[in-house]
């Protein structure tokens, strides 16, 4: 398992105070990879920019796609663009992998066979090892699971962050998720301003 897939999982076990929203989640899975690949020697990081190194992306298919999709050439992509562009229904993407790699079950809520189908994780050592990270308050999945408000929100205290890239990677998640969420209410002053010129007021 990876840090995006352990990541993935406990924002889906009960818990959390809120729905985590997919926007948000996808640009700290996006950033969740980059860290992976950083740990393995697959990118570095030089200022605000991605750059690929030598060794492979560990063995595993959304890992590779991410490796898969680095800008090479200089300039290389700095980490907001890369959040941007990777992140990109990434969410989506982590749910189905995870459903068909046995991690996720769908379960109808309520008693009615036609009721609305909610995903849960399943009772797994995959699940378990992502409880574990979270219990022992692992400092990347920690952070990232902060910055999508799980675990009572974002600490600013992100010292336990050792290594100054993964510092860095996870303060560019945090602007981005605070972007979309200056989109999102952006959008919702337009709308109801919008719906207020229709009914006149």
């Amino acid at each position: 398992m990876t840090t995006a897939k352990d990541l993935f999982i406990i924002t889906m076990d009960p818990g959390p105070e809120h729905a985590v929203g997919q926007g948000d989640l996808s640009l700290a899975l996006a950033g969740a990879e980059l860290i992976d690949l950083i740990g393995a020697g697959a990118v570095t990081v030089d200022g605000d920019r991605i750059v690929p190194g030598e060794s492979p992306a560990p063995d595993d298919r959304l890992l590779g796609e991410a490796a898969a999709q680095l800008t090479r050439q200089p300039p290389h992509e700095r980490i907001e663009d890369w959040l941007w562009r990777r992140g990109r229904d990434l969410a989506a993407a982590y749910q189905a992998a995870l459903e068909e790699d046995g991690e996720l079950t769908r379960k109808r809520t309520g008693r009615s066979p036609f009721g609305s189908e909610r995903v849960e994780p399943v009772d797994t050592p995959g699940r378990r090892r992502a409880a574990d990270r979270r219990e022992e308050k692992e400092p990347v999945l920690t952070a990232l699971a902060s910055v999508v408000g799980v675990d009572g929100g974002r600490s600013d205290d992100e010292s336990d962050l050792d290594d100054e890239a993964v510092t860095t990677v996870v303060a560019v998640v945090h602007d981005a998720v605070m972007e979309l969420e200056a989109v999102r209410q952006r959008r919702t002053i337009e709308n109801a301003a919008y719906a207020n010129l229709w009914r006149g007021l």
